[in-house]
């Protein structure tokens, strides 16, 4: 029974998945611009609630924002969501986020994210490669209040900060965990 139940859950988390990622290929003016006024938004939002934010934007050579990850599971889990590279203020590209889940977890949570890169190498490193794994390769710091206290000009050593706002929703549970990020064309 529990393992019909996994394979029940996995398969469904797949479908949601694959439907999420499916796209026509061709570029979307309407959908872009959805995307970029979506990340105005969220930028907004996360400058508002975490003003520290503005400071480190300033700094950063650029800023991946995913205004809408949706992440849902049952054992078997599963997270999307479309976002724009935004560098000197403008996109220069689009980009989603994928990630796969396994444990014991049950909910559905929507979350905005923002991913501030420090340097040209890392910045390189995204644009250069068929996607991004985050926790291989460059480090990416997840900012909290705590660390966000500390952020300095001479603190600032890390390639990544990443900020979690806006969540909504509910999940529970502990799972292991990957996310991919790869540029799309809306």
């Amino acid at each position: 029974m529990k393992t019909n139940l996994m394979i029940c859950s996995i398969l469904i988390i797949a479908s949601m998945l694959v439907s999420c990622a499916t796209g026509s290929g061709q570029g979307d003016l309407k959908a872009a611009a959805e995307i970029d006024r979506e990340v105005d938004i969220a930028l907004a939002q996360l400058y508002q609630n975490q003003p520290e934010a503005r400071d480190l934007a300033a700094r950063a050579k650029g800023i991946l924002v995913f205004p809408h990850i949706l992440k849902a599971g049952f054992i078997a889990g599963a997270q999307y969501g479309k976002g724009a590279m935004r560098k000197g203020g403008r996109t220069t590209g689009y980009y989603n986020i994928v990630a796969g889940s396994y444990g014991l977890q049950a909910g559905v949570q929507s979350f905005s994210y923002a991913m501030f890169f420090m340097n040209d190498k890392v910045l390189a490193a995204l644009d250069s490669s068929a996607g991004f794994e985050v926790g291989i390769g460059p480090s990416v710091v997840i900012v909290d209040a705590g660390v966000a206290k500390t952020l300095t000009t001479t603190t600032l050593k890390d390639d990544v900060y990443a900020y979690i706002f806006g969540q909504q929703g509910l999940m529970a549970g502990l799972g292991l965990q990957g996310s991919k990020i790869s540029r799309i064309t809306p």
